[in-house]
């Protein structure tokens, strides 16, 4: 396999927008990752896999913290009242629980703890996650079908 094939393939696999994919023969073997939607990462077998998570780690943190920076900025000035459901892991975001049903919440429903107010796809599986505290959904911070981190902030909350 040539560079051209393997460029190829890292274009192919980030159009397809999964989040792994594997390719062996005889005597070579590669696997390309896709942490987020738009960077791509390759990891060959074995010695390059050591050194190609710290390339990857690099830009994340500094897209991380301008975008952190600037909600952080936003929710200080005028949603310091509020309070914030966070995802509890890595995976991609959903308002429902299938595409033919509908959202779980809407801004302005009111919301209890124990209530499923998303799912979080990871690793194919679906895990819905519940809500904390009680009170009415202010703003929902993230878009369907979008990648979110760990601890991420999902939706604000009005505990009031």
């Amino acid at each position: 396999m040539d560079i051209k094939d393997i460029q190829n393939l890292i274009k192919f696999v980030s159009k397809a927008e999964v989040s792994e994919v594997k390719y062996k023969t005889k005597d070579f073997e590669i696997t390309i990752k896709t942490p987020l939607a738009g960077s791509d990462a390759v990891y060959a077998q074995p010695a390059v896999y050591h050194t190609a998570p710290q390339a990857v780690a690099a830009p994340a943190p500094v897209a991380t913290p301008a975008a952190a920076a600037v909600e952080k900025a936003d929710a200080a000035s005028d949603d310091s009242k509020y309070v914030t459901i966070k995802s509890p892991m890595i995976g991609t975001f959903y308002r429902k629980p299938s595409p033919d049903k509908d959202v779980f919440v809407n801004v302005g429903d009111e919301v209890s703890v124990g209530k499923v107010v998303c799912v979080i796809e990871a690793m194919k599986l679906f895990n819905q996650i519940e809500s904390e505290i009680s009170g009415k959904i202010v703003k929902i911070l993230v878009d369907d079908a979008t990648p979110v981190e760990y601890d991420q902030p999902l939706f604000l909350v009005d505990p009031s």
